[in-house]
Parts: structure tokens; C-alpha cells; sequence
């Protein structure tokens, strides 16, 4: 079975927003600017998705879901290795994330830990950093340069 790692287009993001929402994962500021999102699919369909956002050296890594019939099975690693490719060709220098559920799994591929309060402006201005993530949300951070 063949695999595909694609941008997503504007008209078809409604699986996208559909995965997130099954994930309890915020989609209200999905259509703002400044938002690339990646999906990975094969034969059967839609396997992951994830999103970089922001502009600067510090972008957030943000709406990592993998279909839950997909799980536990490597798709999400490929898919943040991606993200952290196409990053690195950008010359962003760190990623940041917010997470709930996974922080484990980000720490496993090399993010950090971090103070909230050591973010950068570029970050904490971000609907994800300021509202949509609760306070108890993981704040992990990775340098990519």
C-alpha cells in the first residue's frame, strides 16, 4: 500500500477539521492565516494530519491527530518528521507545542519541557497558546536548526 505526504488545500480540509474535532482538538482558528497543514493517507484513505504555524525563527507545531483506527502504528512519528523537514527547509530554527494527551510521545522524538512563560511573543500571540490549549496543557519546545 502506497503512501502520500500532501499539503492540504483550502477546499479540502473538512476531514481535517472533522479528525480534530473527534480529538477534542481545537479548530476555530484553522482558517486564519499564516497555517500550513499536511495530511498523510494511503490506498484506504486519511491516516494523519498535522499544521505549522506562525512566521519567525519559532513557529507551533500544532494538530497532530491520527485517526484512531491508524494508531499505534508509526504514522504519527512520519508525519511530525515531516513537519520538522519542511520547518528546517523554512530555516525556522525551534518548534513549540502545547499538548494534553501526548507529551511522551513528543518528548520520545526530542522536545523539551518548557516554562510557558519563556515563549516567545511570536508564540504566546497565537490563538492556541492564548486561549484555545488550557494552562494545563505541556508546553515542549525542540531547536530543528
Amino acid at each position: 500500500m502506497s503512501r502520500v505526504i500532501f499539503a492540504l488545500l483550502p477546499f479540502a480540509d473538512d476531514v481535517l477539521t472533522l479528525a480534530l474535532s473527534v480529538a477534542g482538538l481545537p479548530t476555530d482558528d484553522l482558517h486564519e492565516p499564516g497555517r500550513a497543514f499536511f495530511g498523510l493517507s494511503d490506498d484506504a484513505g486519511p491516516i494523519s494530519f498535522i499544521g505549522i504555524e506562525g512566521m519567525g525563527m519559532d513557529r507551533l507545531l500544532r494538530s497532530l491527530v491520527v485517526l484512531p483506527s491508524r494508531k499505534r502504528r508509526g504514522f504519527g512519528g512520519l508525519l511530525v518528521a515531516h513537519a520538522e523537514a519542511f520547518a528546517r527547509q523554512d530555516d525556522i530554527e525551534r518548534l513549540h507545542l502545547l499538548t494534553q494527551t501526548v507529551p511522551d510521545f513528543f518528548r520520545a522524538r526530542g522536545y523539551h519541557p518548557a516554562e510557558r512563560a519563556t515563549a516567545p511573543a511570536s508564540i504566546t500571540s497565537t490563538a492556541q497558546f492564548a486561549s484555545l490549549c488550557p494552562a494545563s496543557a505541556a508546553y515542549l519546545v525542540k531547536d530543528i536548526a
